[in-house]
């Protein structure tokens, strides 16, 4: 579920409360949490909801001026039901203090290694020390430099940088990646 920017300000600052989406199917599930640009979310309920029952205070709740500007972003997508989702702000993200370990301990590295190891099994491709060289080497390097680079579709390969990104192996820029310190640390010592 991806939320913008003014949104994700309003949850932190506690003004908002609530999104609205029209799915086919719930992307988040009451209990779980989402990880997001500012923080950990916690997502207290996911209820479908017919648009006449929203109201004014409940689109307040969600960001918008009022109903009428929140139904008119629900209609640019016509397909799916309307899901009405409580969220919060529970904590910082855990990949920003992760990221800037810059020391391993070996068991770190083993997991670590382990981990990478089972990132290209599952693909059937050696992927991520390549990757992450060619990130340790050009900073800012875009996902469409890379995916040229090592001959993968740019939408699959930034999906497996993602799983990078949690490991604390890397940083999206506002243009590209760079390694983190502890992305750094690893290929070190490797």
């Amino acid at each position: 579920m991806l939320l913008r920017q003014s949104v994700l300000a309003g949850i932190a600052d506690g003004s908002v409360t609530l999104a609205f989406r029209r799915w086919t199917r719930p992307t988040v599930r009451a209990g779980g949490t989402l990880l997001t640009a500012m923080g950990v979310l916690a997502i207290d309920a996911v209820d479908e909801i017919e648009e006449s029952a929203v109201t004014d205070d409940e689109a307040e709740q969600a960001g918008f001026a009022d109903r009428a500007a929140l139904l008119k972003e629900l209609a640019l997508r016509p397909e799916g039901r309307c899901y009405r989702i409580a969220l919060r702000r529970i904590g910082d993200d855990p990949r920003l203090t992760l990221r800037d370990a810059a020391t391993l301990s070996d068991r770190e590295r083993t997991e670590i290694h382990r981990k990478l190891d089972a990132f290209d099994r599952s693909t059937g491709m050696a992927w991520t020390h390549p990757v992450l060289r060619l990130i340790a080497d050009h900073d800012r390097t875009t996902a469409a430099e890379l995916s040229a680079a090592v001959g993968m579709d740019k939408l699959k390969l930034k999906a497996r940088i993602r799983k990078l990104k949690e490991l604390g192996l890397t940083e999206s820029l506002s243009v590209g990646y760079r390694l983190s310190a502890r992305g750094r640390s690893y290929l070190d010592g490797n």
